[in-house]
């Protein structure tokens, strides 16, 4: 059991209609709402109990039983991840977890998954790993891994020869997110060159050495010149313009981010990248709902990148439970692998081999003069999931 100092994580059962004759159907959210990704576990819990309003037409009931969502906060900790799952299956005998926001807290959680033959989604981390060489058959992944974000980062820079500095945070997400941009540029018949990598802490807040150290080593190379970043949280891009990279003809790719942080990037119009979600972009029955339902709900501002994937997860475990018609771990397996699902970015599919939903992705660029905080980016194009030639990283 954990400590009573950690109430947060003793969960929160959220009251929702009940179903008569029928035990509820439980479920653990699981996320970091105590750190720098707070924001991140917002919109996942926002996005999660939309997707629960849309799945089930506003009944919160599936196939009889009334859902029941227990919210527990992993403070971004490890340790604390594992002990909120271990509760979660142990005490609070839940059907299906979700989570959780840190991927080093969320590869924590798979073998707890894997211990209680319990099913785990995981959303929103992104370390490949997750559905890589630490998976087992209990974890299915509706968050896009490092792999997607690098192929399609790799689909905006292939045109051309590139020298490429990567910065990025110095744990599993930035390593994992480097090591697979190396195989993504290879993987798509880039050009580009990864000439040089920087690591940073997560709390870094002084880039000057780190910005010296890639100039350095773009600097005299002919042909474009990019520094790729893999972020997390406060992102450094003001700060690296702020040392005028223009000077050397160095180019930043930040990649996407939620909109505060992209707000912030309303100076540099014409700055280009790939991301995973974009409320604007996708033209689909699910996205249009998400985003007039959210708009409704939250003084006409639109649902940002983690709502998008929080919905996803729960159309997920919606559509697997009626499936399988069941929540036995060994029939939503059978039910959930290759299975193909309605999201905000239209259909992803489970890939039977190691779980991880494929799915679409956006080249955007930012607009010249955004009216707004929200109206920021303007789709150079959809980059299909077929398009996205994304490798088996599983070894069992």
């Amino acid at each position: 059991m954990l400590r009573r100092s950690f109430t947060l994580m003793a969960g929160v059962a959220l009251a929702l209609p009940s179903a008569a004759q029928q035990p509820p159907l439980k479920v653990a959210l699981i996320y970091g709402k105590t750190g720098p990704f707070e924001a991140y576990a917002r919109q996942t819990e926002a996005g999660f109990m939309l997707g629960l309003d849309y799945a089930t037409k506003g009944t919160m009931e599936v196939d009889g039983r009334r859902i029941q969502v227990i919210l527990k906060d992993d403070q971004l900790k490890p340790d604390l991840a594992k002990a909120a799952l271990e509760q979660a299956y142990g005490d609070d005998k839940v059907d299906i977890a979700v989570g959780t926001s840190s991927s080093a807290a969320a590869l924590a959680m798979l073998p707890v998954a894997e211990e209680y033959k319990k099913l785990l989604i995981v959303e929103p981390a992104v370390a490949d790993q997750i559905t890589g060489d630490k998976w087992n058959r209990y974890v299915f992944r509706t968050a896009r891994n490092s792999s997607e974000d690098a192929l399609a980062a790799a689909a905006t820079l292939k045109d051309e020869s590139i020298s490429i500095a990567t910065l990025a945070q110095d744990y599993a997400f930035g390593k994992d997110g480097v090591a697979s941009m190396k195989d993504a540029l290879t993987a798509v018949g880039s050009k580009a060159t990864i000439v040089h990598e920087e690591y940073a802490p997560q709390n870094t807040t002084d880039f000057t050495a780190s910005a010296q150290r890639i100039f350095d080593a773009l600097k005299d190379r002919s042909g474009r010149k990019i520094v790729v970043v893999i972020w997390a949280g406060a992102h450094p891009l003001p700060k690296l313009m702020d040392l005028k990279p223009e000077r050397y003809k160095i180019e930043i790719a930040p990649g996407g981010n939620i909109l505060p942080v992209m707000a912030g990037w309303k100076q540099f119009p014409g700055l280009e990248g790939a991301i995973y979600y974009y409320w604007a972009f996708p033209k689909n029955p699910v996205n249009d709902w998400l985003v007039a339902e959210f708009k409704k709900r939250n003084n006409g501002v639109p649902p940002d990148f983690f709502v998008a994937g929080g919905m996803s997860a729960a159309l997920a475990l919606v559509d697997a439970v009626r499936k399988a018609k069941s929540t036995d771990s060994e029939k939503l397996i059978v039910a959930m692998e290759g299975m193909s699902f309605d999201t905000p970015k239209g259909t992803m599919t489970f890939r039977k081999e190691d779980h991880q939903a494929v799915q679409a992705m956006y080249h955007w660029r930012m607009k010249a003069n955004p009216p707004d905080n929200y109206d920021l980016l303007e789709l150079v194009r959809e980059i299909p999931a077929d398009e996205i030639k994304l490798p088996i990283r599983n070894k069992r």
